[in-house]
């Protein structure tokens, strides 16, 4: 297993991972040490595991789902099916790229290489990218983890809606903002060893439960992560800290989307911990949900490795920029 998880197209480099862990490490230890100066000591540490295995328990079907059906799509659809889009008056290309992502339903790590073999097949890269960046928001996976994880709530549907609304606008103004570029102006140079594969028969089965654990021991170590920095944040960090930056309007979003960046949380699962994050409004979560699947620092290393220089900085650009402007419009029509 460790070996498929070495060898997912995409994946960012070991050392990156190893830093994460001891960053994340280092958090919880430096809580860890300041919890047990005091009295509440082993209060702080039981609602900790508390917090952290309610992330796990309720994200890691969505996670465990997501990575079948991404496998299911990776052996069983065709490259072919989006030869439709290539047909369509340039116009129309971005919105329906963007809505194709409601059918096929992948992360924001599975939606890079599928957009990579789109634009090398023949459709626009803009359109590409746009699927790549709506996918991860539209999929009915995560519509469906973010209407659990809001159910109950006074803003549930303004949060599920509003997330597929500000998604889809921002990864069309990103394509849109691509524009004409060709795939050798917008893609690296392709690695020899890239190429499709067609699977039959038993070849098929084994090459989809192979998919299923890359997809599952990727997106999984990311959320084991997430998980443990919140849970962290919320126990070890004082309340009247997070108080004071939920209570300030910009930099409240600002924040919160500068934690997803950090957490990079896949898709799937982030609404569990955005839900966590009561002192931050309909507005702050919202920018967390919003612009983590399209910019955090593993698709930093993912894009890098799959797209030229500077497009991971027009994303980021694009994306906060309209992120910030969505989020603060949504919260003055719903706040």
């Amino acid at each position: 297993m460790a070996d498929i998880a070495h060898r997912l197209p995409g994946a960012p480099p070991v050392r990156a991972w190893r830093n994460g862990v001891i960053a994340v490490a280092g958090l919880i230890a430096f809580g860890v040490a300041l919890n047990l100066s005091g009295p509440g000591r082993v209060a702080g540490l039981q609602n900790f595991l508390l917090i952290f295995n309610s992330f796990l328990l309720n994200a890691m079907p969505f996670i465990l789902l997501g990575a079948v059906l991404s496998g299911l799509i990776e052996v069983f659809v065709p490259s072919t099916a989006f030869d439709r889009l290539t047909r369509l008056p340039r116009a129309l290309q971005l919105p329906a790229a963007g809505v194709a992502g409601f059918a096929f339903p992948v992360c924001e790590c599975g939606s890079v290489p599928v957009a990579r073999r789109l634009a090398m097949k023949g459709l626009a890269p803009a359109a590409a990218v746009t699927f790549m960046l709506a996918a991860p928001i539209l999929n009915p996976i995560v519509i469906a983890s973010t209407f659990v994880a809001y159910r109950g709530r006074e803003f549930m549907w303004p949060m599920v809606f509003g997330r597929i609304g500000l998604g889809l606008a921002t990864a069309i103004a990103v394509g849109w903002v691509v524009g004409d570029k060709t795939k050798e102006q917008l893609l690296r140079a392709s690695r020899p060893e890239e190429h499709d594969h067609d699977h039959d028969g038993d070849s098929r089965w084994s090459a989809l439960f192979g998919h299923i654990a890359n997809d599952f021991l990727f997106m999984g170590r990311y959320l084991v992560l997430g998980a443990a920095a919140a849970a962290a944040l919320q126990t070890f960090v004082p309340q009247s800290v997070l108080g004071s930056i939920a209570d300030t309007p910009v930099i409240s979003l600002l924040a919160m989307m500068a934690l997803a960046a950090a957490l990079s949380i896949c898709s799937e699962s982030d609404a569990f911990v955005a839900a966590s994050f009561v002192h931050f409004g309909l507005a702050g979560q919202l920018a967390f949900l919003a612009f983590g699947p399209m910019v955090d620092m593993k698709l930093g290393f993912i894009y890098s490795g799959t797209f030229s220089g500077s497009f991971f900085r027009t994303v980021a650009i694009v994306v906060g920029a309209m992120t910030l402007v969505g989020a603060l419009w949504i919260e003055v029509a719903f706040g």
